[in-house]
């Protein structure tokens, strides 16, 4: 062989060398490309889950989720189509929410669900730790100055503790269930009823706490 050929094929051997360093390089340069969008997407994902207020997390197993789409603000009784109600026609006045040690109109607290409360309601008959229980439960899980949070007591409930949003419902033997607080922190202040952000007093009713 002589020597030019020896030379150029020396040359071709290097050419192919370095196209072969220049593809591994861009190989992995796209790789950490890609693992870096990847950690963006899985960060912006987390922040938007944060920024939620827990409203876009998820239902609690069992919650029971409906249509409601009656808004009409309406004078006297109304029969809803769930015990208790969550959502439909309702009184014009909202009740002040908190805590209840007696029944409160259900026409006036359903207009606390359209503003985006929740409502948790227990049979009468349940021992005196587990409403305890329940008051302190709601004192702690206020949704900033304006609550969005009412407990009441209710007669003929299908289970010992019940919680309403509207349009969705969960029901619960025990205030201890984890669920209560999981159904709370996806509804509470939230917008399900249509009209977030409206007030929690000038309306009706004095709750104890």
């Amino acid at each position: 062989m002589g020597k030019n050929a020896r030379k150029s094929r020396q040359e071709m051997q290097r050419a192919a060398a370095q196209v072969a360093t220049t593809n591994a390089v861009k190989k992995q340069y796209r790789t950490i490309a890609w693992t870096t969008m990847g950690a963006i997407g899985i960060a912006v994902i987390v922040l938007v889950s944060l920024s939620s207020g827990g409203k876009g997390s998820a239902l609690p197993r069992g919650t029971s989720v409906f249509t409601e789409k009656d808004h009409q603000h309406v004078a006297g009784s109304v029969k809803y189509d769930h015990t208790p109600p969550a959502g439909g026609a309702h009184n014009a006045e909202w009740l002040n929410y908190g805590i209840y040690t007696r029944p409160v109109p259900n026409t006036n607290v359903v207009h606390d669900l359209e503003h985006g409360a929740v409502w948790i309601t227990y049979r009468p008959s349940v021992s005196p730790l587990a409403i305890a229980e329940l008051q302190q439960f709601v004192t702690n899980h206020y949704d900033g100055p304006q609550r969005y949070l009412t407990l009441s007591p209710y007669s003929g409930l299908p289970a010992p503790v019940v919680a309403s949003a509207w349009g969705a419902q969960i029901r619960l033997t025990s205030p201890n269930d984890p669920r209560l607080a999981e159904f709370v922190a996806h509804f509470v202040g939230g917008n399900q009823g249509g009209e977030q952000g409206a007030p929690c007093t000038g309306g009706v009713g004095s709750p104890v706490a």
